[in-house]
């Protein structure tokens, strides 16, 4: 299944971090034909910082297949509303993407394969169950790299599942681990779903609890462990809760029913045989070369191809 997982995996947020790239290299960047190259150059600097700093032994670049599942939809419509640029009959929505990323895209895909990194995306699903499903199979430690703060909830500090959360660049990683979410949320990697669909993510389309934001979930969340729990203090008279807490809690109940399923990412994705080893040398040589001199990609190539075969 996972061939190659024997030390470190990586595990990169693919789309988070083409994005990032996309808006902090400057779109001067570009090919030989005036075509936009710089997320792509973007991404393939950041890989090869991570591989530096980080010395995985296997690297695997999750993609979205999907990135709205239905079945989240089904389950709370207003997931991922707004980002939706145009509804299909078939298939996933098209999400709202800048012009100068989109033919990108397909070019990036393009290199990671020549290069021999394992890409991954399963259809119906998004690269956060991606991940989440590599994470909970994985025999050793996990780095997960990735903008997007959803992902917390997998941090385990007794497997060494920890969170690269790039500040600039890549350059500035915080390192999340349960003492960094302790300080920071009031909880650990567990309970950070929890607190999440409690408060809502308006960047996500969730809605959260009306009048529960971050300290207030955190706060339930100490005084009565878990989601469930919380539920079952709604219910007992007893429970300190103030009566305006406990009222919107209440009127909740529909939203708290579904928002689990929608909020934990899938740790039980079909993924397919992969193998995950870090390349040494290029899969396809040729093809690189060729893709190289077409795209303009120069000394971001270079950089990692001498960063991947030291």
């Amino acid at each position: 299944m996972m061939r190659g997982v024997t030390g470190r995996l990586m595990l990169l947020d693919t789309a988070s971090l083409y994005f990032r790239a996309y808006f902090g290299v400057p779109d001067s960047v570009k090919a030989p034909d005036g075509t936009p190259v710089n997320a792509v150059r973007g991404l393939l600097d950041f890989i090869d910082r991570l591989v530096k700093d980080h010395r995985p032994d296997a690297l695997v670049a999750c993609m979205d297949a999907d990135w709205r599942p239905e079945w989240r939809v089904e389950l709370i419509p207003s997931y991922k509303a707004h980002r939706v640029a145009e509804e299909r009959e078939v298939g996933p929505d098209e999400e709202e993407v800048p012009d100068t990323l989109s033919p990108q895209v397909p070019v990036i895909e393009a290199v990671l394969d020549a290069l021999g990194i394992a890409r991954v995306g399963v259809t119906g699903y998004e690269a956060d169950d991606v991940i989440g499903t590599f994470t909970a199979r994985a025999k050793g430690p996990v780095d997960i790299v990735t903008g997007d703060r959803d992902l917390y909830q997998l941090v385990d500090d007794e497997r060494g599942v920890r969170v690269l959360y790039p500040l600039k660049g890549v350059g500035t990683l915080q390192l999340t681990d349960e003492t960094w979410l302790r300080e920071k949320y009031g909880v650990v990697g567990a309970g950070y779903a929890d607190l999440a669909l409690l408060r809502g993510d308006p960047s996500d389309g969730l809605p959260g609890v009306p009048g529960i934001g971050e300290k207030t979930a955190a706060k339930l969340l100490a005084e009565f462990g878990d989601l469930a729990g919380i539920m079952a203090a709604v219910d007992d008279p007893k429970a300190k809760l103030t009566p305006s807490q406990r009222k919107r809690l209440d009127e909740s109940r529909p939203y708290v029913a579904v928002a689990p399923k929608v909020v934990r990412v899938a740790r039980d994705v079909p993924l397919p045989d992969v193998d995950t080893t870090l390349p040494r040398t290029p899969r396809d040589p040729a093809g690189l070369d060729e893709l190289a001199m077409r795209w303009g990609l120069g000394g971001s190539l270079q950089r990692l191809l001498a960063t991947l075969g030291a």
